[in-house]
């Protein structure tokens, strides 16, 4: 029987109309860092106290010196008060200076703010005092419309088609991300980021579909991780965009309005041909092979295109699909678990950019450059050790740089951020790897609820993260702590998983372990006993043995 990496192979493997795809694909994902962690920089503390505007009723002529000293108690430095000042009276100017006020209460109208500070959230909704902890709610807001997202788009896109939900994820990221720019309450704007990050996780989860059902079993990690590398440049794009424009309306409108430009998508990206063929539309995925037969300037000989059949046992898969079947259980419990270390230590490190001590967009900056390589590296990493090992490896790294900040003096800020840096290199490598793992260890039917079900597990931890962040109120190793002892233990249970390089993609829940490919077998066929053989040899071993 004609498997569909047969089809690939003849249009060619990743010819210039996978490129092009990828290119497509990944230029949207410049705008996600920005909807991620751009809050980050619309809510740089500022100094900021009570408004005690209502001594000026008995005192018109008081300097702001006078005002404050007479309105405000001092902390333990000698400071202002930022979150309490006296009470007001029912007194003369007079009776006020020679004794003074005595009781204090939270602020009761207010705060004032540096009149030379562009507008911020900070300022304009005003997230200080108690009303701090809203800046790390609304992060875990998004990150609760990247579940839904996750919960909707994953089983939608494989029962409708990975092209329409990108598109409408596309559209709803752009409606919603400029809405935001407008939202005259702060409660509206935590509604408006949960509708843009479902479309972010729409987004996401469809081109890791496309990215790796268009292309041969070598380019996988390769379409998957160019892809990611948009990711790393959006994110130092991130840190000048932020630096430049300062009012937090404008800087929203540029970090959203620009995905309107890939609405001409609608005509020029294709549907995943493997999509097709599974749902039994087997003329048009005829159609769009030859379509990318003919921009590769390759031909499909006819003989194999008329062997295009559907597979009159597949059917439509459901969440359910992935435990039903003892294999699937396990990739789906330990991948589950890995995305949720890798958002975990990702996302406490993403969001802690402000705490390290050091200038917050350099430390964005260097948080950025370092994605590029970390992706980079893993095209290389995953050819040359391995899935299993390579997501193993990258997790315990980057949970243990988190357990190490914990013991550096909070006096040591470039040694912190040093760590911090490794740290984001390592999950940000691990993070990428789960993508490509995760979407050769779970069949075509089901890859995208698969899929979907890890990212929503990862969704989880990006709500909690933010929310972990709180606890460094009570000490300031705690948050640190958590986010690396989750991908230490995630980084074992993954020496569980079978390993998948070098294998064909599965397309139904039948088979019970990843396939040798059919360009494998043959280079196999062909080659001595040399290193790349044995590993071949090892990997048809693993193939038979687990069957």
């Amino acid at each position: 029987m004609t498997e569909f990496g047969d089809f690939i192979s003849a249009l060619g493997e990743f010819g210039l109309y996978q490129k092009l795809l990828v290119l497509f694909l990944s230029l949207p994902l410049l705008l996600n860092p920005f909807q991620m962690i751009g809050q980050v920089f619309m809510v740089v503390d500022v100094p900021h106290h009570c408004d005690t505007s209502w001594i000026r009723a008995v005192g018109p002529n008081l300097t702001e010196e006078e005002q404050l000293n007479l309105t405000l108690p001092r902390d333990a430095d000698g400071a202002y008060e930022q979150c309490s000042m006296y009470s007001p009276v029912d007194r003369d100017l007079g009776s006020i200076m020679a004794y003074g006020l005595n009781s204090t209460e939270k602020c009761s109208n207010g705060w004032v703010y540096p009149s030379a500070q562009p507008p911020s959230l900070l300022t304009e909704f005003d997230l200080v005092c108690d009303r701090k902890d809203l800046n790390d709610i609304s992060q875990s807001i998004y990150m609760l419309g990247l579940l839904l997202g996750a919960m909707i788009f994953g089983p939608l896109s494989d029962r409708i088609g990975r092209r329409p939900i990108f598109l409408i994820s596309i559209l709803l990221q752009g409606l919603f991300g400029v809405g935001i720019a407008f939202v005259p309450h702060f409660y509206v704007y935590m509604a408006f980021r949960c509708v843009v990050g479902a479309s972010v996780s729409g987004i996401l989860i469809t081109t890791l579909a496309l990215a790796t059902e268009w292309v041969g079993v070598s380019s996988r990690p390769k379409a998957v991780l160019i892809s990611h590398c948009f990711v790393a440049i959006g994110q130092m794009l991130l840190a000048g965009l932020s630096y430049g424009i300062r009012n937090w309306r404008l800087l929203e409108i540029a970090g959203s309005a620009p995905i309107f430009a890939f609405f001409f998508y609608i005509r020029v990206l294709p549907e995943s041909a493997r999509w097709l063929v599974t749902k039994g539309r087997i003329e048009e995925a005829k159609k769009v092979l030859q379509k990318a037969a003919s921009v590769n300037k390759r031909t499909i000989p006819p003989g194999l295109l008329e062997q295009l059949k559907p597979e009159t046992q597949t059917k439509s898969g459901s969440t359910l699909d992935l435990f039903r079947k003892k294999h699937l259980q396990k990739v789906t419990s330990i991948m589950s678990c890995a995305w949720f270390a890798d958002s975990l230590v990702y996302y406490g490190l993403s969001l802690n950019v402000t705490s390290f001590g050091l200038d917050i967009y350099l430390t964005q900056l260097a948080f950025g450059a370092v994605e590029l390589p970390a992706r980079f590296c893993c095209i290389f990493l995953l050819q040359w050790f391995g899935r299993k090992k390579t997501q193993a490896v990258l997790l315990l790294l980057s949970g243990l740089m988190c357990l190490v900040i914990t013991g550096i003096p909070e006096d040591q800020p470039v040694v912190t951020t040093v760590l911090a840096i490794i740290g984001k290199f390592t999950a940000t490598a691990s993070f990428s790897t789960s993508y490509v793992y995760s979407a050769e260890l779970f069949p075509t039917v089901v890859r995208q609820t698969g899929v979907g079900l890890c990212s929503m597990s990862a969704r989880v931890a990006g709500i909690m993260a933010p929310l972990i962040r709180l606890l460094g109120q009570y000490h300031r190793a705690i948050p640190m702590a958590i986010f690396g002892s989750a991908p230490v233990v995630g980084g074992l249970l993954c020496v569980l998983l079978p390993e998948t390089r070098g294998t064909d993609l599965a397309d139904n829940t039948g088979a019970d372990a990843p396939q040798l490919s059919s360009r494998s077998l043959e280079i196999l066929s062909k080659r001595d006993t040399t290193e790349d053989g044995v590993d071949l040899e090892k990997d048809v071993y693993r193939c038979s043995e687990s069957k």
